[in-house]
């Protein structure tokens, strides 16, 4: 597996859940989170571009890539707030987004991380917080394509864009309200 620390000894970790912009508005704002990047990873097409990926032909998910500092926050404390703010038992679509671009799936970067994933899904399967199973896929990670600079802060940048009001917003004001604790000061 590859490794998820960086020289700093901060760990990584990539989640897929719908489309990047909003995984990325609410993973900013947690405390021991250093950076939030937008990409892809999962495809067979090396450096594909928004609009390759945007067509479900590439292969590849729209992810993030969350930098955080493991004495601050756990990974699977990441896991929580990314079950909590997306629904993970909708086969390749979240919302009107429709395509294998915007599944459900986390990749792993160490077997420590593949575990807790697995364990976070049968937590989710037994909460009855959701009518269906989760079909969040558990895949080890390959290469991460960073995405095009204009997807940075999109949401920060761009709040009353229809998308965002309409998508992003909610679910930023439920995290803010569900992990109040954890917001950065």
């Amino acid at each position: 597996m590859n490794d998820n620390t960086t020289p700093s000894g901060r760990e990584r970790a990539v989640l897929a859940g719908g489309c990047f912009w909003c995984l990325e508005a609410v993973f900013k704002e947690l405390e021991g989170v250093d950076t939030v990047e937008s990409g892809y990873t999962g495809g067979a097409v090396a450096d594909p571009t928004y609009e390759a990926v945007c067509t479900g032909q590439t292969g590849h998910a729209e992810v993030v890539r969350v930098t955080f500092d493991p004495a601050r926050i756990r990974y699977e404390d990441l896991l929580d707030v990314f079950f909590a703010t997306h629904d993970p038992t909708t086969l390749n679509r979240q919302g009107a987004d429709v395509g294998t671009q915007y599944r459900s799936a986390i990749f792993t970067l160490s077997r420590a991380q593949e575990e807790a994933a697995e364990h976070a899904i049968e937590q989710v399967n037994e909460s009855g917080e959701f009518a269906d199973p989760a079909v969040t896929e558990v895949v080890e990670a390959g290469p991460f394509y960073r995405a095009e600079a204009y997807h940075d802060d999109y949401f920060a940048k761009n709040p009353n864009q229809g998308y965002c009001r309409v998508i992003i917003s909610p679910k930023v004001a439920k995290f803010r309200k569900q992990f109040s604790e954890r917001l950065r000061t």
